[in-house]
């Protein structure tokens, strides 16, 4: 071969960011990867949470930023007075809100002083913690679905993805949530191939931990369970003993708690009492252009007020009343509410009036940015669904169910990040394919020149 047309195949040198680039994105050892992947996350994390944790005490009344219900209560316990309170000021005992996260954040205000800026670091840096971690079920879920390759985009897609940076450096569930359903989700897709009955029964164990934070999530986990067991009974292994271990385990972690906030309320709470207060105040006849001023409590001083006089029981059940009064004569409000909802959900967007985009300027960005999501979001679907229809079908029964409550309540984009992350695993199928092509090396390409 000539000279001339050797220099022509040779390839042209990379810059050393693309190199860096490359090495990053290349899966090579998982462990390495996911050691890097993690590491970048957090450091991200933190130059944010550095930025904005001294706001904590002062941006909001009554240091609402602090966790707002969930940091009242915090609050609450770390004072001596138990779990109660979940709004400002002291109101009585409470359900309204799940314990776990509650719970944290009180041991955190013992130690390091209740609202203080020093708790302030502690908690988002436990937050950016958990957010950067969420990257290794994050990479075990679409190497399962996909392919390593993918895992290792998907991971580093988590690392700089906008709204897991956001939500991270925020005092709530968020991150947490994320964490453990991932995880949840990351050996569900396995366990119809586990015989081990100790794995059964720690996935059941830590479900029911991942639910004491966020309850939202054990509305997809009959669906999920399902997938497994018809997975174990395609198979023809036995799927009934473990299937109730695992429920079991479940029931065993969720059991104390509901025993203990049912009596302390005085009537049957499983988890949490909340969902008629908020499809109260998400259909209560509110303006769809404000959607800001809710009829909530934390809100609204006329509820809060009647909230204080009735006690959280009677003003449940009145809301309930309520809620079921207004859908009942306004049946075609409600039908268009839903669908708002459901089109904010995936878009981001709720109305671009200039009354609205005065009082949510971040709307309008956001709109683009979440819209585009949803699209390669839809487009990683349907490649992993032509191509592996049974890796498909848990993550897509997971987006399908997940957002249901959300589209009868509220619909911002916080109540999205439990399923985030496989939000992000299906775009980024979405951007390269269940198995994309692994193209000759330089020096691969370099020795078929030599030989030829």
């Amino acid at each position: 071969m000539p000279v001339l047309e050797l220099q022509s195949i040779r390839p042209r040198p990379k810059s050393p960011f693309v190199r860096l680039l490359a090495r990053q994105l290349d899966p090579g050892s998982s462990t390495a990867l996911l050691l890097r992947a993690v590491s970048a996350a957090f450091f991200i994390r933190m130059i944010v949470v550095l930025l904005v944790y001294r706001s904590l005490p002062t941006s909001c009344p009554h240091f609402g930023s602090f966790g707002w219900e969930l940091g009242w209560v915090a609050g609450s316990i770390a004072n001596g007075h138990g779990f109660s309170s979940p709004f400002w000021p002291a109101t009585g005992p409470t359900a309204l809100v799940p314990p776990v996260f509650p719970y944290l954040l009180a041991g955190i205000f013992r130690i390091f002083g209740i609202y203080s800026l020093h708790a302030g670091v502690v908690i988002l840096s436990l937050d950016s913690l958990f957010s950067a971690l969420t990257c290794i079920p994050i990479y075990f879920i679409a190497k399962s679905a996909a392919s390593s390759r993918v895992a290792g985009y998907a991971a580093w897609a988590w690392v700089v993805y906008p709204f897991s940076i956001y939500y991270s450096t925020v005092v709530w569930e968020w991150s947490l949530t994320a964490l453990l359903f991932t995880s949840c989700l990351a050996i569900l897709l396995r366990l119809h191939a586990i015989h081990r009955t100790s794995i059964w029964l720690a996935f059941g164990a830590v479900y029911g931990l991942t639910a004491l934070v966020n309850p939202a999530i054990l509305s997809v986990l009959p669906v999920l369970l399902l997938l497994a067991i018809w997975k174990r009974h395609k198979a023809a292994l036995p799927w009934r003993a473990k299937t109730l271990l695992a429920l079991a385990a479940l029931f065993a972690v969720l059991a104390p708690w509901a025993v203990h906030v049912s009596r302390t309320m005085g009537t049957v709470v499983p988890i949490r009492d909340n969902f008629w207060l908020e499809f109260y105040a998400g259909n209560s006849g509110d303006s769809f252009e404000s959607n800001v001023r809710w009829a909530h409590p934390a809100s609204n001083p006329v509820e809060m007020s009647e909230y204080q006089r009735l006690g959280e029981i009677q003003y449940l059940e009145k809301k309930h009343w309520l809620a079921a009064e207004f859908v009942s004569h306004h049946p075609l409000w409600f039908a268009v509410a839903t669908v708002r909802r459901f089109v904010r959900y995936w878009t981001g967007f709720w109305s671009f009036s200039p009354s609205y985009l005065r009082l949510e300027p971040l709307d309008l960005p956001n709109f683009f940015f979440c819209t585009g999501v949803t699209v390669m979001m839809l487009r990683g679907a349907r490649r992993l669904w032509t191509q592996r229809r049974e890796a498909a079908l848990p993550l897509l029964a997971l987006i399908a169910c997940f957002p249901v409550t959300y589209y009868l309540t509220h619909a911002s984009m916080d109540y999205r990040q439990p399923i985030e992350p496989v939000i992000v695993i299906l775009v980024t199928i979405g951007i390269f394919g269940v198995a994309p092509h692994l193209r000759e090396s330089s020096s691969e390409l370099s020795e078929s020149v030599s030989v030829a």
